[in-house]
Order: structure tokens, then sequence, then C-alpha cells
């Protein structure tokens, strides 16, 4: 009777969430029990039930049948077993290999030993020794070793699970004492302005006494913004790989969960544990998905990613310092970032990683060549002029693709041809059959070589790169023209790219609508219309470069849940609009005019280009331009001896 009060005086003491888990295992106790019970029925019935019915019938006697065959004198032998209460009966007429029939005896057989030895049958009385209860306990002991087994994983994984809900609202961020990514600051090119801002922090961590002794402070955070792959993330590897102070790695977005109060709660465990560990860096990739504008879009924000964000502003500049701690974030959106998270205090130094120039584009290739087998002949500073517009993820995925392209054609190592076809592969896509020749074949070739020989003629245009018949992607054709390094767009540049691209029209209106009609003209020109209608608008709109005068009629366009209205009405009148439209098809209509005259003083020339073409399949800006010259040359000769 005590030992019960006492279980239950304890029990009432125990919390609310053990009661339960107590009051769950009990349950789980029962059914489990009430399992074993049935196994056990089901274990009993199948061993008592014949496995063999057909075979035991065939081999077995009756009772009746024993007595029958014992009184016509048709047994041999008969050996009784008092164990199993069965008799084992040899009969005269079976053979000698053949196995004794087997007869089930009643529990009670006073006559039966005595007509056994009237009729003179050889007789025996034995004892084997019966397995059955044995068996039956070897059974049970097998099913209640499984049950165990079963229960012991069920209390396992609840353990587990109760564990984890514990730590649903802890920091996920990965923490090494001293990263080892294998990446260092010579590892890094391209970037040099940015790589001298963290190299400096890395300073602030070893050194911090060299800045403190004058009176400076660590700053709290550096903001790396640039476009995708240009080495954001490189660069918080390279510091995790110069400093010798531990590094903790998080993404932005694993902050963020459907239950409120979790993200902040992760926020306070992650600076908790760097706040142990100082000094120390902190970086959060994609700070984007947790810094936000509060309060932007339809319905207000959400209310888990503001408390998030709000705990994280707390943390990093709050009534607490975070001495010694140093957060490095990442973003290629921080137009969408809120202001508080920006302000000095707290993301002290914003610096951009842009594209590439020349000599970055150079660096980054040396870098990612290093462990490619490279010919002698390769020539990584024309690479680098080939390829103005690319980032870092890009030159890597072309020295890449150029390794692929060497691997699949057995070559010992990676030359131009192949470089030359992974920039085509990452330009434009993958490579695609050729085009049979005919009549479509001579119309494509017309219109890629009037808007190369344009985009050649014309001033002021980017050098051309390539022109090929070989489809890519999901053009037929490719015209390439090397973008313009310092990128400075003058109103001469944009006229020149658009009489370039209306060179394919021109084409098939001088060359193909003067003969045939407008039948002729095709619908792939769609895309290059498009793009120069879009360019020519914002020639008017937002550059200035039309009779309107300099007003920016348009500007820059905002995703509508930043606070922006979802419909933005035009900022002038139905009248200026009118005369918008007038004067972006006035630049088009003139543009296409000095296109068609291009062609139409150069016809022989477009010509003998289109035959080289539909010969070679493709042509290089080099040689483009040399034949170009080379036919003005003579052409000036033979209007000379004319004269």
């Amino acid at each position: 009777m005590k030992i019960k009060n006492q279980s239950h005086k304890i029990g009432t003491n125990l919390p609310l969430n053990k009661a339960k888990r107590k009051g769950k295992g009990k349950r789980v106790y029962q059914n489990l029990h009430r399992l074993a019970a049935s196994l056990m029925i089901l274990q009993t019935v199948f061993l008592t039930t014949p496995a063999l019915a057909q075979r035991v019938r065939d081999n077995n006697l009756s009772y009746s049948q024993f007595i029958q065959k014992l009184k016509r004198g048709e047994i041999a032998k008969v050996e009784l077993d008092e164990t199993t209460n069965k008799a084992k009966v040899t009969l005269k007429e079976q053979n000698k290999n053949d196995p004794p029939k087997e007869v089930i005896l009643f529990a009670q057989n006073q006559d039966l030993i005595p007509k056994i030895r009237n009729t003179n049958v050889e007789f025996e009385i034995t004892s084997s020794l019966d397995h059955s209860t044995t068996v039956g306990v070897i059974a049970n002991l097998i099913i209640i070793l499984l049950l165990l087994a079963g229960l012991v994983m069920i209390i396992r994984r609840s353990a587990s699970a109760s564990g984890q809900a514990f730590n649903f609202g802890k920091s996920r961020a990965r923490f090494q004492m001293e990263a080892e990514t294998g990446i260092k600051f010579h590892d890094v090119a391209g970037i040099e302005e940015a790589k001298e801002e963290l190299q400096e922090i890395v300073t602030f961590l070893k050194q911090p006494e060299k800045f403190t002794a004058i009176g400076a402070k660590i700053p709290r955070g550096v903001l790396l913004i640039g476009p995708p792959g240009t080495g954001k993330t490189l660069l918080a590897k390279a510091i995790a790989g110069e400093a010798a102070v531990p590094f903790f790695s998080i993404s932005g977005s694993e902050f963020v969960e459907m239950f409120v109060g979790v993200g902040a709660s992760r926020v306070r465990d992650l600076f908790r544990k760097a706040k142990e560990n100082a000094p120390c860096l902190v970086f959060i990739d994609e700070i984007d998905a947790v810094g936000r504008q509060r309060g932007a879009g339809y319905g207000g924000g959400n209310d888990e990613r503001e408390q998030t964000l709000n705990q994280l502003l707390t943390e990093m500049d709050g009534f607490e310092g975070n001495s010694g701690i140093i957060v490095i974030a990442a973003t290629n959106r921080p137009d969408v970032l809120d202001s508080a998270l920006l302000r000095p205090g707290r993301f002290d130094r914003q610096t951009m990683v842009d594209y590439p120039d020349f000599q970055g584009r150079l660096g980054i290739l040396e870098v990612h060549a290093r462990n490619k087998k490279i010919a002698p002949e390769v020539s990584l500073e024309t690479v680098a002029r080939r390829t103005p517009g690319f980032s870092g993820a890009d030159l890597a995925n072309l020295l890449n693709e150029a390794a692929i392209f060497t691997a699949r054609r057995r070559k010992e190592a990676v030359t131009m041809l192949e470089i030359n076809d992974a920039i085509d592969r990452v330009v434009a896509g993958m490579e695609g059959l050729p085009l049979v020749d005919g009549r479509i074949k001579r119309l494509i070739a017309y219109r890629e070589v009037a808007c190369a020989l344009v985009g050649t003629l014309i001033p002021n245009h980017n050098p051309l790169t390539k022109t090929t018949l070989i489809p890519r992607g999901q053009r037929q054709a490719l015209t390439i023209f090397v973008p313009d390094e310092d990128g400075l767009i003058t109103r001469n540049s944009i006229l020149a790219m658009i009489t370039s691209a209306l060179g394919r029209r021109a084409a098939e209106e001088v060359i193909f609508g003067e003969t045939f009609g407008d039948s002729e003209l095709t619908s792939i020109i769609g895309r290059d219309i498009e793009r120069i209608t879009s360019l020519t608008r914002d020639m008017v709109t937002k550059y200035g470069m039309s009779e309107l005068g300099q007003m920016a009629l348009e500007g820059q366009s905002q995703p509508i849940f930043l606070g922006n209205s979802s419909g933005e009405s035009p900022e002038y009148s139905e009248k200026v609009a009118a005369h918008i439209d007038a004067q972006v098809r006035t630049i088009i209509k003139e543009c296409g005019e000095r296109a068609k005259q291009i062609i139409r003083d150069n016809r022989a020339l477009l010509d003998r280009l289109v035959d080289v073409l539909i010969e070679q399949e493709t042509i290089e800006g080099e040689e483009f331009r040399k034949l170009v010259k080379e036919f003005s040359q003579s052409s000036q000769s033979k209007l000379v001896t004319s004269s």
C-alpha cells in the first residue's frame, strides 16, 4: 500500500509533457501485449497443423485398419511409442526401403498388447524424445525478442522526436573552429577592390590592436553586393580560409519557418554561440530571404519574417554590443533589403562585386586553368578579350566545357577549337544538326550575312566575332558581336545596333521581297523586332536621345511587392504618348532604310559572302573583315582601271 501511494505521489509531481509521454508509452505497451498474444495463438495453430497433409495420409493407417490387418496376419512388426502414443507398423507385403506405417492410438489401449502377442507378431515398446515443447518455447522466445526490439525502436524514435522538438529553435549554422575551405585570397581573381577590403577585415580579426590603438573600431558587418556568379560566396570562403578564427555559415532561408518566433529564436541562438567564440566570422548567404523591407506588399509583410529581421537588427546593433563578431552577408538584390539593415552600425561597408574587366577575366582564367591541361598555343588573353560580360562562374564553366569537349574528342590537351566551341555553348546553347542545302539555307545565310555586313560597315558598331549557319539552342543560325568593354553606350552605338539587327529584315525585303514579294518575309525576325523596339523606346523615354528632349518619361520598373503600386500609371499625357510612339517609329524606319541602302550598295559583296558562308558554314570575324577589305580594294581598282 505504501508503494502505491509513493508511486501515485511521484506521478502527480511529473511535468505535464512527461505524464503524456508516460500515458502514450502505456498505451503502446498494451497494444504490443495484445499483438504478442495474437501471434502466440497463431504460432500454436501453425505448429499443431500438419504441413504435409497429403503425405501424412498416404503413410498412416487408421486404428480399425490396423486391427483388421493384425487379425489377417498381414503385419510383420509393431513398435509402440509411449511418448507420442503412436504405433509404427511394418507390413509383410511392403518393400524393405519403405518407411513403416503410423497408427494413432487411443488414450486407453489395454486390449491392444494382448491382441498383438496372440498373433505372434514381432513386438517392441519404445519411448522417443518429444521436441514439440522445445520448439514451442523457442518460437515464443523469438516472437518476444522481436516484440522487444520493436518496442525499443519505438521508444528511441519518440525520444528523438521529442529531442528535435526541443531543438526546433536552435540555429542551423555550420560551425568550424578554423574553416578549412581550401580557398585562399590567391585563389580569387577579378575582384581586386573587394579583396583589398576583405583582407582588411582579416587583419582586424588577427591583429585588432593595430587599429584599436588609434581609436578605430572593427566594422560590425560587410555586405557583398553583385550579380550572380561574380564570386561573393567564393570571397566568404577565402576569408574563412585566411582568418584563423571560428567561422559560422548559414543561408538566409534557414531562419524562416512557418511557425512564428522560430526564426528569431535561431538568430538569438546563432549570436549567442558567436559571442561564446568571439572573435569570429558569421556568413549569411542570400540575406534578402530574411532581410526584405518590412510592411511591403499587400496586406503587410510576413509576421515571422519581420520578427526574424527585427531580432537580426537588434543583435547586430542593439543595446548590447557584439564586440569581435563580424557579419558578412551576400545578396544580388540590394534593392529589396530593409533600410534599417543597410545603415552604418549594422553593415558599415557595402562592397560591390561586379563583373570582371579584361584583367580580371584574365586572372580568373589563369586560376581555373591551373588544374587543366591547356595546349601551349592557347592564348588566355584572346579568350579574355572574347568574353566581355562573363562572370567568374561563366568563365569557370567555359573552361570546364572546353575540358569536356577535349575528353570527348580524345585529345591530350585543350586547344582553341574546344575553347571556341565552349564559348558558343555558353553563349547560345548546344550545337544542333547542320541545315540541309536548299532554298531555306540560302535564305538564312543571306539574313545572317546581311546582319554581319551592316554591323561591319556601319561606324560605332561592336566588332564581329563570327557568323555561322550551325544551329545552336533555339536559333537556326548565329551572328555574334563582341560587346562593348567599358559599358558606355552612346546614341550612335545604339543606332548602329538597331541598324545591324534590321539588316536581316532588309535582306529579306531587298534580296527576296523585291523578287517574290512580301511572301518571302519570315517570322524569325520577331525576336529582333522586340529587342530593337525596347531599345528604341528606352532611347526616347529614359535616355533623352530624341526630339522630345532630355526628359525621363519612364522610370525604372520596380517589383510590386516592395511597396509599389501594381498598375503604374504613365507620367505623361496621351499627347506625349503619341509623340513617343511617333519617335520610336521614325527611328526604326530610318535605321531600316539605312540598312537597305547598305545592302543595295554592297549587293555583289553580299552574294560572295553568302557563297563562302554556305560552303564553310562558319566565318570568323577576322576572316569576314578580311574578305570585306579585299573585295572593297578590288572594286576600287576596277573603278580606277575603267576610268
